[in-house]
């Protein structure tokens, strides 16, 4: 048994790429005014990820369905990068997670960029197509059980970060454009990414 701790995980940015079915009709509209929305999987349940963990969903929902609270209340900030604690800096806030659901067992979201210093870099970083991770922050314990390493109950999650280390494959948040559709390759490369992520 370990102690209660801060866990993170990694989901990889997209470079480019659209994904309109995932926003609203209002967000559409936003994307068109000039607003960064990306958007994408933040999350996987009952899947090992790259950092040999497994969130049961169970767990995941209830801390999925508490976060939704700090989205209404809009204090879904996160930043860009990791730091070592459990708590969300203002100084450092890049963006704001402004919907999250769930498609299977994965947590997909909408994440709009800031107009704050770190929200800055962070778009100047998407429009040079650099990769980066979304990664989830939160406190808990894991234990090993059946050969993995398994979150506990004690698990709360925290935010979703911007980092430059993405540890899972298959998993990506997308810039969304102002005038583009989905191209046959996208839709192909999603699918083989949907394979992949599932034999992991």
């Amino acid at each position: 048994m370990s102690k209660r701790m801060v866990l993170t995980e990694y989901y990889e940015l997209c470079e480019g790429g659209v994904c309109d079915d995932l926003l609203t009709e209002a967000e559409k509209l936003e994307v068109k005014g000039g607003k960064m929305i990306l958007t994408g999987k933040l999350q996987a349940a009952d899947q090992k990820n790259g950092n040999g963990r497994v969130y049961p969903e169970k767990i995941l929902k209830r801390e999925v369905k508490n976060y939704e609270k700090m989205i209404k209340e809009r204090r879904s900030l996160g930043e860009l990068d990791h730091p070592e604690d459990s708590v969300v800096n203002l100084k450092n806030a890049s963006h704001l997670v402004r919907r999250v659901w769930w498609e299977g067992k994965d947590v997909m979201g909408t994440v709009e960029i800031l107009n704050t210093p770190s929200g800055k870099i962070l778009q100047s970083l998407v429009e040079s197509g650099i990769k980066l991770g979304i990664s989830s922050r939160g406190l808990g314990s894991t234990e090993q059980k059946g050969g993995k390493t398994m979150v506990k109950d004690d698990f709360q999650l925290v935010c979703f970060d911007f980092v430059s280390e993405p540890s899972t494959t298959g998993a990506f948040m997308i810039k969304e454009h102002k005038q583009e559709v989905y191209t046959k390759a996208d839709r192909i490369n999603r699918a083989l990414n949907h394979i992949l992520a599932d034999e992991e």
